[in-house]
């Protein structure tokens, strides 16, 4: 998908194709059509392109070092794309942009210490510290999925270790939780029929409705969300932790559930003082950030 957006960071044009294949040439094609589309219409030249991206990422050259969700190594996406368009382009990871963007223009807006995780599939996300996005060393800063939460009794991450975070309390997770927990729902209608169906939205559906089954499988996967949002706490302290993706559409439902369990489980600083809430820019905010990104110069203000 390619966005146009202004520098009050409004969305004014987009155009977006399927991706079927993954390999870096079909990828970087449908990057040229849409950026092509909205920089046709246009009515203002472009100033510079900005692009998330999974994976880890050199920011100085935009070349993708790995890539794990699309099986990249050293892509150099930033060359390509600034050899076809004669424009800058910033190339950054698509967690980091959309912690950027939500910062920026969402619910991390008069905040310095700021948290964005997106519950998708996996968790992605990022931090920012003191007003600046965390970076790292190598650009990896922000893996908050890959911390583990259940080393000995949890369910395998697709990174190899046992009990990530993200392999715990990611809309994937919330699925595993309920297929954990069938065998003792002989009649739940979660998983009659088709279980390779099974959505989060349906499981949280459910647990709103009081389905035994339904309700079960939502208080593990929150007390597993919890454990890691106070780890989360003690790392890095934040005023807000926003929540992104499918399964944040739960909403108030969710916010509940979390709040006194989050409170319970933080030690070391004064509970209660990290307000959570619902990210506000929604799928936007990846498109945004990268937006923001190039405005700038790079994900931070330095150019990083």
């Amino acid at each position: 998908m390619a966005t146009l957006v202004g520098d009050d960071g409004v969305i004014s044009d987009r155009s977006e194709y399927d991706l079927t294949e993954h390999d870096p040439d079909t990828v970087i094609k449908s990057i040229v059509r849409a950026v092509g589309d909205v920089q046709g219409r246009a009515k203002e030249p472009i100033a510079a392109i900005g692009l998330g991206s999974p994976g880890n990422i050199d920011a100085a050259t935009g070349t993708v070092r790995y890539s794990p969700n699309f099986g990249w190594h050293d892509v150099p996406l930033g060359a390509r794309l600034r050899e076809r368009f004669e424009l800058p382009v910033f190339i950054g990871n698509d967690a980091r942009c959309a912690t950027l963007g939500e910062y920026t223009y969402g619910t991390g807006q008069g905040t310095t210490d700021f948290v964005l995780l997106t519950l998708g599939t996996g968790i992605g996300g990022g931090i920012v510290a003191g007003g600046t996005l965390l970076l790292g060393l190598q650009g990896g800063a922000g893996e908050i999925g890959h911390h583990q939460i259940r080393a000995t009794d949890g369910f395998i991450c697709n990174c190899g270790k046992t009990g990530c975070f993200e392999a715990q309390a990611s809309g994937t997770g919330l699925i595993r939780h309920a297929l954990s927990i069938a065998h003792s729902f002989p009649r739940s209608t979660l998983v009659s029929g088709k279980p390779e169906k099974l959505g989060s939205k349906s499981i949280r559906r459910a647990a709103e409705a009081l389905d035994p089954h339904g309700l079960a499988a939502w208080n593990r996967y929150v007390d597993d969300l919890s454990r890691g949002l106070a780890n989360v706490i003690a790392f890095v302290n934040p005023q807000l932790i926003a929540l992104g993706g499918g399964v944040a559409s739960a909403g108030q439902f969710m916010l509940e559930a979390l709040r006194p369990r989050v409170d319970e489980l933080t030690t070391m600083v004064p509970r209660g003082q990290t307000r959570l809430a619902i990210a506000a820019l929604g799928n936007d905010a990846g498109a945004i950030g990268a937006a923001t990104m190039a405005r700038r110069g790079g994900l931070t203000a330095s150019g990083g």
